[in-house]
């Protein structure tokens, strides 16, 4: 019934329902990996990616086309998953070193790094106000991070600031990488078929760092990471559909209910609040992204035609 109601909207409402469900998901996904508490994150990892190779293979064992990759579109998979690997390890370590939501909102600068990269792979050249809002989700980055060079008592210094340096380095490969997801959707791939590439080369670029960095764990924690995958796997598979049903200039911008979710979350699970400078932070990102939004949608009357 769902299914069938999703497929009577058009392809952008559908995209915005599939991004909505994704960031609920990825909300959920932040919140598991937090409490699966202190363990190494290659083990938080390599657990994410295994139950979502094991929901993806189910799917794919039901479907006519079983595990075939198009031999045009392999390529552009196979660059989602290494930078999307990339991106998980970073984002992991910095949501359970961190704020949730501040680790979140560092990586939902990721449309704009998709942007930049887009430029090089799908031949989509931003110009002036589209670097004016990069330039503006930046800058509002510098709020989160709050390095203490710039404001000083206020701002995070040493061991803190790392942690946030690599959540926002997470959302560089991020960007890449759904880069390289729309261009393997656009050459024809299926999104399951990336999904389950993305989740089998994870877990295998990811067990040499488990040998090395190995750590028992608690039933507790095996629960949680299991169901860090399950929220990831449920998150991917809406994320994939709706960039593959929409292009991301159309529907980016509802990706930030992550931040929104991940927020509530953290706020009435863990007791987390943002601090002052990083909700000024959130503001600047979000609203760049609105700009951003209306201005590719033509709804800036400035827009030139």
């Amino acid at each position: 019934m769902t299914i069938k109601f999703l497929n009577r909207l058009s392809p952008r409402k559908r995209g915005i329902v599939f991004l909505l469900l994704s960031s609920f998901a990825f909300a959920c996904m932040a919140l598991f990996i937090n409490l699966a508490g202190d363990m190494p994150v290659f083990q938080k990892a390599f657990f994410r990616n295994l139950v979502a190779i094991v929901m993806s293979y189910t799917i794919l064992l039901r479907s006519p086309d079983k595990f075939k990759i198009k031999k045009e579109s392999f390529p552009f998979v196979f660059m989602r998953a290494l930078f999307g690997t990339i991106s998980v390890i970073c984002n992991f370590y910095a949501i359970s070193a961190t704020n949730m939501s501040d680790a979140m909102m560092l990586n939902k600068l990721s449309p704009f790094f998709a942007m930049l990269t887009s430029i090089i792979i799908l031949k989509e050249a931003a110009d002036g106000f589209q670097w004016a809002c990069i330039l503006t989700a930046i800058a509002g980055a510098v709020f989160v991070v709050k390095p203490s060079f710039l404001f000083g008592n206020m701002g995070v210094a040493g061991d803190n600031l790392f942690p946030l340096a690599i959540a926002l380095i997470g959302g560089i490969f991020a960007g890449i990488a759904y880069a390289f997801l729309r261009k393997a959707t656009v050459k024809g791939e299926r999104g399951i078929i990336v999904v389950a590439f993305f989740s089998t080369f994870s877990c295998v670029a990811l067990i040499p760092f488990i040998i090395a960095t190995y750590q028992p764990i608690t039933w507790l924690q095996f629960f949680y990471c299991c169901m860090t995958g399950v929220a990831a796997c449920f998150g991917q598979l809406f994320i994939t559909s709706a960039y593959s049903a929409c292009p991301a200039k159309e529907i980016s911008i509802y990706d930030y209910s992550t931040v929104i979710f991940t927020a509530l979350l953290g706020l009435i699970v863990l007791g987390e609040i943002p601090d002052a400078i990083s909700i000024i932070g959130y503001v600047i990102i979000i609203g760049a992204s609105i700009m951003n939004y209306l201005y590719n949608n033509d709804y800036l009357r400035f827009k030139k035609s």
